[in-house]
């Protein structure tokens, strides 16, 4: 099964994880190489189906089709998004159990002074076919 575990940051996670614009190179440097070891883990046990980085919430937009059918594009940063996804990863795992794992893993990225952030990771199940009535 196929699930996408997505990395989230809040505005409350904010005095907890502060931006990287104010971690220190090393600590961005032992970050960046905990998430390489890491999905090169994803990779070796075949697993890993992808994973991204996200850019910057300010650089978001949204698009919804106008009344005529044109695109309607707003640009964010969005003041009343409270949550917003930084990140994620695509697995494909024999259970729920083990996609929970790896979410578990993932949260333990170092941040500051070396500490696990404890980012919460949201994990979905890639729907496979259209759910069943029962």
């Amino acid at each position: 099964m196929k699930y996408m575990l997505l990395m989230q940051f809040a505005d409350a996670d904010a005095d907890k994880i502060p931006p990287m614009s104010g971690w220190k190179p090393e600590e961005i440097q032992a970050h960046i190489a905990f998430m390489n070891g890491f999905c090169e883990r994803l990779t070796a046990s075949g697993e890993l189906v992808e994973a991204q980085g996200l850019d910057d919430p300010s650089q978001a937009r949204i698009v919804q089709a106008g009344p005529d059918g044109a695109p309607v594009v707003t640009d964010g940063p969005f003041p009343e998004t409270k949550e917003f996804v930084v990140g994620y990863w695509v697995v494909d795992c024999e259970t729920e159990g083990r996609a929970l794992e790896i979410a578990g893993e993932a949260s333990t990225a170092p941040g500051p002074g070396g500490e696990p952030l404890r980012m919460p990771i949201q994990i979905r199940r890639i729907m496979a076919e259209p759910p069943v009535e029962p």
